[in-house]
C-alpha cells in the first residue's frame, strides 16, 4: 500500500504562513507614519480645517500629522485658504502630496504659530520638522491676491507700471480694490518661521511662491536638503504673464546661526540663497508683529544675538538673473563663519555674479569687519563674476573657482581691495 509523506506539505505551509506574517509585519513596521500619525483626513471641513484639527489633535498625542496624497474630496491636490501654523515639537509628513495656496489666500502656506500680525513679543518655539516623501509639492495660487515684498505697490499690469519708471511694483489681484492693503508684506513668503530652535525641512519642491520662498527670521540649528526651488519672476494668469517681484529662494535673516543647506537645487527670480542681516531705515522703530513689513520680526541688528553665523552651504545649483548666494550686512550687523562648498551658477544675461559679499541701498553701510570669515571653494559660475565683494571684509578665503563669464577677473572689488583685511585666492580662475 502506498503511504503519502505529508511532511514536506505541512513545512511549506509552515514556512508560507510564517512569511505571510513576515510580511504583514514589515508593512506595518516600514511605513512607520501611518500608525503613528494624524491623517487630516479623519476630520470634516475645508482643506485648511481638517488639516489644522489634524495639528491641534497631534499635539497632545502622537506630535505627527501625515498629509496623504489622496484627499478625500476626490482631489489630490489640498487647497490653502490661511496659514497652517505649526507648534513646537511637530513633525509634518508630505507624503506624495501636493499643498496648494489657494486665490482666496493671503497668507503663508506654512509659519510658526509663535509669530504673525500683532505679535509684538513671541516666545520660543522648538523642534519642528516638514519631511517630503516621494513626490511632496508645495505651491503658490493660480491668481495670486499679492506678491512681492513690503515695498511693493500692488498691480494688476506691473510691466505698464515699470514702463512708466515705477519700479516698485508687483503683481496682485487686490490691486485698485478699496479697503485692501495695497502693498506686499511677509504674508507672500510661502514658509516663514522665527524664533525658533531646531527647524528641518527635506525633500520638498516648491513651485511659484508669492515671494521669498522660504525664511527664517532668530532660528537657530536650521537643516535643509534635498530642495527643489521653481520659483519664477512672473505668473501666467489666463495665459498672460504678470511680474512678480522679489522672487527669492531661501532667506536667512537676523539672528539665524548653526544652518546648514545642502543639495539645493532650481530656477528662482532673485537670489537663490540670501543672507540678510539690514536695517533699511535705522531712524524708524521697528517691531515684531508689524503687518506692513518683510519680516514678521523686527528687521532691526539689536546685539551679537541676531549676528547671522555657523552657516554651511553644500552642492547648490541655480540659475536666475541674480545672484547664486548673496551676503548682505548693513552698519555694525555681523555676519560670519561661512563656509560654502560647491556652488554651480547659472546666470541669465549676465546681470549679476555667483556671490556678493557686501550689499549696498539697503541703509547704513557695513563697518569694517563685521562681515567676516567667508570661505568659500569649488565655485563655477559665468555671470559678471565668481564673486563681488562690496564691503570692508575680513578674514575672507576663496579656493577652486571656474569662472566662464566675459570679465577678466573672476573677482570684482567695488570697493578699495586694500580696506579689505586678510582676503586671499587659491586657483580662483577665469577660464579662457
Amino acid at each position: 500500500m502506498l503511504k503519502r509523506n505529508y511532511f514536506p506539505w505541512v513545512i511549506y505551509c509552515y514556512l508560507f504562513a510564517c512569511i505571510t506574517a513576515f510580511q504583514s509585519f514589515a508593512a506595518e513596521s516600514g511605513d512607520p507614519w501611518k500608525s503613528q500619525s494624524v491623517n487630516p483626513n479623519s476630520f470634516e471641513g475645508t482643506d485648511t480645517e481638517r488639516i489644522i484639527q489634524a495639528i491641534e489633535m497631534a499635539k497632545t498625542s502622537t506630535q505627527m500629522v501625515r498629509i496623504p496624497m489622496e484627499n478625500t474630496n476626490g482631489t489630490k491636490i489640498w487647497m490653502i485658504d490661511s496659514a497652517l501654523l505649526l507648534p513646537s515639537n511637530m513633525t509634518l509628513i508630505l507624503d506624495n502630496c501636493t499643498l496648494q495656496l489657494s486665490d482666496t489666500s493671503r497668507d503663508n502656506l506654512f509659519r510658526s504659530d509663535n509669530v504673525g500680525a500683532g505679535i509684538t513679543d513671541p516666545d520660543w518655539n522648538e523642534n519642528i520638522r516638514i519631511y517630503g516623501i516621494g513626490n511632496a509639492v508645495l505651491k503658490g495660487a493660480v491668481n495670486p491676491r499679492a506678491t512681492g515684498d513690503g515695498a511693493r505697490t500692488l498691480s494688476l499690469n506691473p510691466q505698464v507700471e515699470q514702463e512708466k519708471g515705477n519700479w516698485r511694483v508687483s503683481y496682485g489681484s487686490d490691486a485698485g480694490k478699496p479697503g485692501l492693503k495695497q502693498t506686499g508684506d511677509w504674508r507672500n513668503i510661502m514658509v516663514l518661521i522665527g524664533y525658533v530652535r531646531d527647524f528641518s525641512l527635506k525633500n520638498v519642491r516648491f513651485e511659484n511662491a508669492h515671494g521669498w520662498t522660504v525664511s527664517f527670521e532668530r532660528t537657530v540649528g536650521i537643516d535643509i536638503s534635498d530642495v527643489t526651488i521653481f520659483n519664477q519672476e512672473f505668473v501666467t494668469v489666463d495665459g498672460q504673464q504678470l511680474m512678480t517681484a522679489n522672487k527669492d529662494g531661501i532667506n536667512l535673516r537676523q539672528g539665524c546661526k548653526n544652518v546648514r543647506i545642502d543639495n539645493i537645487s532650481g530656477l528662482t527670480g532673485d537670489d537663490f540663497i540670501a543672507l540678510s542681516n539690514l536695517d533699511t531705515a535705522p531712524d524708524k522703530p521697528k517691531q515684531n508683529g508689524d503687518i506692513n513689513g518683510s519680516m514678521v520680526t523686527a528687521s532691526r541688528w539689536y546685539g551679537p544675538e541676531d549676528d547671522i553665523e555657523q552657516v554651511v552651504i553644500t552642492n547648490i545649483s541655480c540659475e536666475n538673473r541674480y545672484r547664486a548666494i548673496a551676503i548682505r550686512g548693513s552698519d555694525r550687523a555681523g555676519i560670519h563663519h561661512v563656509f560654502i562648498s560647491g556652488v554651480i551658477f547659472r546666470a541669465r544675461e549676465d546681470r549679476y555674479e555667483a556671490l556678493l559679499i557686501g550689499g549696498r541701498g539697503y541703509g547704513e553701510e557695513s563697518l569694517p569687519g563685521k562681515i567676516h570669515t567667508i570661505q568659500a571653494m569649488n565655485i563655477m559660475g559665468n555671470g559678471q563674476s565668481l564673486v563681488r565683494i562690496q564691503a570692508k571684509v575680513a578674514n575672507c578665503h576663496f579656493l577652486n573657482g571656474m569662472y566662464t563669464g566675459l570679465n577678466e577677473r573672476a573677482t570684482l572689488y567695488e570697493i578699495d581691495s586694500a580696506e579689505t583685511s586678510n582676503v586671499t585666492e587659491n586657483a580662483w580662475l577665469k577660464v579662457r
